[in-house]
């Protein structure tokens, strides 16, 4: 085994601290990497306390993992050690299911198994995720970054990158159309990034009116100040899709109206429930739909990388040093970060 070490929490209601652990020996097919950077995901915070269930402990968490390929096993083709390597959500699927045939790994039928908190199907030994110095995982579940992407930044493109460009694609935003970006932080400040470099209009939906300036720095076209009615009222029945980063239980009827004929609305960020209820006419009334999505498969992740470096996109992240991630954490809760926190996992080597 290999000797790993790391940040853990070891329950609900602990902070992050030290945990030494171990890897998995690399087999023939597998990528061992040294992590460079790690992003820090909301996900992160709801697992390490549990606000959803099911969380085990101790958990090393991190899925937004950037490093430098050190070894590959004799079968591994598309990378080799020196290589810059990327690790998001998913380490494992069972393949043979209609979704992974598909490459649609994160809706693998018999259940994905995610890079933290999850358990391994032959072995179920925990995963542990990337607030740690090295990494060992199956050559399908490892993609390769262009070395031209500026690496910390590009670490949060594993998970709030390939959240909000999947359903982009999948609903074929482009040229022409006019699209909406509710919601502006971790995710949302991709999807604007992402969705003007397809090529279409863009406008941030927001509540907050001080949001609008960083919206235009990023790519926005026009920012709708979603508690204002007359604008609200102004581009009704208007936009072919928007796309809903807001990450808990909301109102979803007056989005709903801003929707023309055959209009998408596509949730990304809210697990929980929706409250108050979705009334039927909001989407009746224009064939609109409401749908939802998660991460990408890893043939998708790739083509996404391939996509930032062609048109020069990363994430907007504040670096950290691994020692400051519990402050991290209790600024994520306040929402004071724009847009990710990236650790600077040199900090874990030289344990500063």
């Amino acid at each position: 085994m290999i000797q790993a070490k790391g940040y853990a929490v070891q329950s609900a209601t602990s902070p992050l601290a030290p945990f030494a652990f171990t890897r998995r020996v690399p087999g023939p097919n597998d990528v061992h990497i040294e992590i460079l950077y790690c992003g820090i995901c909301h996900t992160d915070l709801h697992q390490c306390r549990n606000d959803w269930g099911g969380s085990t402990y101790p958990m090393v968490p991190g899925h937004e993992i950037i490093g430098r390929v050190k070894a590959v096993g004799a079968a591994v083709t598309k990378l080799k050690a020196g290589d810059f390597a990327g690790v998001g959500c998913m380490v494992d699927s069972c393949r043979q299911c209609a979704a992974c045939q598909a490459d649609l790994e994160q809706y693998c039928e018999n259940g994905t198994l995610w890079t933290y908190n999850s358990k391994q199907r032959d072995t179920n030994e925990t995963t542990y995720g990337g607030y740690s110095d090295q990494i060992v995982v199956e050559e399908r579940f490892v993609v390769k970054v262009p070395a031209t992407l500026d690496l910390k930044a590009a670490a949060p493109l594993l998970c709030a990158g390939i959240t909000t460009y999947s359903p982009l694609r999948h609903w074929k935003v482009g040229p022409g159309q006019k699209v909406g970006v509710i919601g502006l932080g971790g995710l949302g400040h991709m999807g604007v990034k992402f969705a003007k470099a397809m090529g279409s209009h863009v406008v941030m939906i927001t509540t907050s009116p001080d949001k609008a300036k960083d919206a235009l720095r990023l790519g926005a076209d026009e920012v709708l100040i979603s508690r204002e009615p007359a604008a609200m009222t102004r581009h009704a029945k208007s936009f072919h899709f928007l796309l809903n980063t807001i990450p808990n239980g909301h109102d979803l009827n007056p989005y709903a109206a801003l929707l023309k004929l055959d209009g998408t609305m596509v949730l990304v960020g809210a697990l929980t429930a929706l409250e108050p209820p979705l009334a039927g006419a909001s989407i009746i009334h224009g064939r609109r739909r409401i749908a939802g999505s998660a991460i990408g498969g890893m043939a998708e992740t790739q083509e996404m990388f391939d996509f930032c470096a062609k048109h020069h996109i990363v994430s907007d992240v504040e670096v950290i040093a691994i020692q400051d991630v519990n402050n991290a954490f209790e600024r994520l809760k306040k929402n004071l970060v724009r847009y990710r926190f990236v650790i600077d996992m040199a900090t874990l080597r030289a344990g500063k």
